[in-house]
């Protein structure tokens, strides 16, 4: 009897067991898939932005319809290769001394931790996710084993023409240049990396899956096929807005960092009868981009999992066109930190305009909340989970921009308040003063506003990465210099 008794025990624990793991199955399943779409360079020249009159980007705009648009979302650098790891880790700068460029295969070596660390993909993958990866997603493609499935990438920012021909600028240290080219889209590796994200939408997935799809322009350099230059006609290509006396009310510190000695100039481009056409460039090089989002997101909308996924789609930083005296992205200005953070649920708000203050830091919580995924205490972002939601938003946190050690940018709805290390501050009032044009910090009336928003300031800033680095100017090569020794 007892045996018998026994028998019907582990006979109803072993079901109860098999209940839970098939529930457990089900709810891994039923989680929601991610396509996270990453543009490389893209400012906010988007129709749904307003950020520029010309801008031709109706796939985008239409994402950004079909869910919440962030109208103030900033990058944690705006540089690629720092702006990029610390979205993949969670990590700001601050902490993890990753200011400048750093190589994917370095980059577990490059901060204290980073050997153990998951990043994004990675997380999604030890939670029962399928990941797969193409393109630019950190700053060549992705470290090693960081994607189950991997599409790779075609290296460099190509194709560009043979014999080292430009149209109107090379130097070293920059790609930078604009034109027609090449003959057809199929040359450039966007069009394969579309292809790729497409195919990948068209298979059958048992699990979940995380895809990312990383897209290069319109990164330098603006080379696109002429169909593209086409949508822009030169005669109607306006200009951004610039003052020649700009840098005169900023900081010697500002000036230092702001030189960007490999990118043309806004002089430069005006005295050669070029700013129209590099914008031009810039314009056709977006709108290229923007087709092929909208193919592979007509491939999502075309297949099984267009009901059950999420889309977010984000640039690493801005780009400048010529504001504040450059063409270049490095940048503690709007022009520079300002990018497109556009998320669409499976049955969430439909054409949600933010502008609350969000970084880009906080898409890994924000993910791990929307998926329903154990949180990531190493995560020094916050989940928006409730403002895609349409919830009370009980927060008032400002964005934070960094750039080198112990510079910081502190961003409100309304104020942009710069701190340098050496003490000096900049000031500027969006609602009065949208190009950040006039420096309020030499005003003493505003010296109440100046300490409440350097409360903000991240108290951790550690030496610079041995493993990263900014090489482009006087004042980062001594800034390294005296911090690191540099490998």
């Amino acid at each position: 009897m007892k045996v018998k008794q026994n028998l019907y025990v582990s006979l109803f624990l072993g079901l109860g067991l098999f209940q839970l793991a098939c529930e457990g199955k089900v709810k891994i399943e039923q989680r929601p898939n991610v396509l996270m779409i990453c543009i490389d360079d893209l400012n906010d020249w988007l129709g749904c932005m307003g950020g520029h009159p010309n801008a031709f980007t109706p796939n985008i705009d239409r994402l950004a319809s079909q869910g919440v648009l962030f109208t103030n979302a900033h990058c944690q650098t705006s540089l690629c290769g720092p702006s990029r790891a610390s979205i993949m880790s969670g990590k700001r700068p601050s902490t993890t001394g990753i200011y400048g460029q750093v190589n994917d295969k370095y980059l577990r070596e490059a901060a204290p931790g980073f050997q153990d660390i998951q990043f994004l993909p990675e997380y999604f993958g030890s939670n029962g996710y399928k990941t797969l990866g193409v393109g630019k997603i950190f700053h060549q493609h992705a470290p090693e084993g960081v994607f189950q499935v991997s599409g790779g990438r075609v290296r460099g920012f190509g194709p560009k023409p043979e014999n080292g021909k430009y149209f109107h600028w090379k130097k070293e240290g920059t790609s930078t240049d604009w034109g027609a080219f090449p003959d057809m889209d199929e040359k450039m590796p966007d069009y394969k990396t579309a292809q790729w994200a497409i195919k990948a939408l068209q298979e059958k997935h048992a699990d979940p899956f995380f895809l990312s799809v990383g897209f290069l322009r319109p990164h330098v350099p603006w080379y696109v096929p002429q169909q593209w230059f086409d949508k822009h006609p030169l005669a109607s290509v306006q200009l951004p807005p610039y003052r020649s006396d700009d840098h005169d009310d900023m900081p010697e510190i500002a000036i230092a960092i702001d030189e960007v000695p490999p990118m043309p100039t806004t002089e430069w481009v005006i005295e050669n009868g070029q700013w129209k056409q590099a914008v031009q460039g810039y314009l056709a090089s977006t709108t290229f981009v923007d087709y092929y989002v909208g193919q592979v997101l007509e491939a999502l909308d075309n297949s099984p999992y267009k009901h059950n996924t999420i889309v977010v789609l984000w640039s690493d930083h801005g780009y400048r066109l010529g504001e504040k005296g450059t063409f270049a992205k490095h940048s503690l200005y709007q022009e520079g930190t300002r990018v497109p953070l556009i998320v669409r649920m499976p049955s969430g708000q439909k054409n949600v305009k933010s502008n609350q203050p969000v970084e880009l830091l906080d898409l890994y919580p924000t993910l791990l909340d929307l998926c329903d995924l154990p949180p990531n205490n190493q995560n020094e972002g916050k989940s928006i989970k409730k403002l895609i939601e349409g919830q009370e938003w009980e927060h008032s946190i400002p964005a934070i921009t960094t750039f080198g050690r112990n510079n910081h940018a502190i961003i409100t709805e309304r104020y942009r308040y710069i701190h340098y290390e050496n003490g000096a501050e900049e000031l500027y009032d969006h609602v009065v003063d949208p190009n950040e044009w006039t420096n309020l910090a030499l005003k003493s009336n505003t010296e109440e506003i100046r300490n409440s928003l350097s409360q903000h300031l991240p108290q951790k800033n550690v030496a610079w990465s041995p493993k990263s680095s900014m090489n482009h100017n006087a004042y980062f090569r001594n800034q390294m210099a005296t911090e690191t020794t540099r490998e």
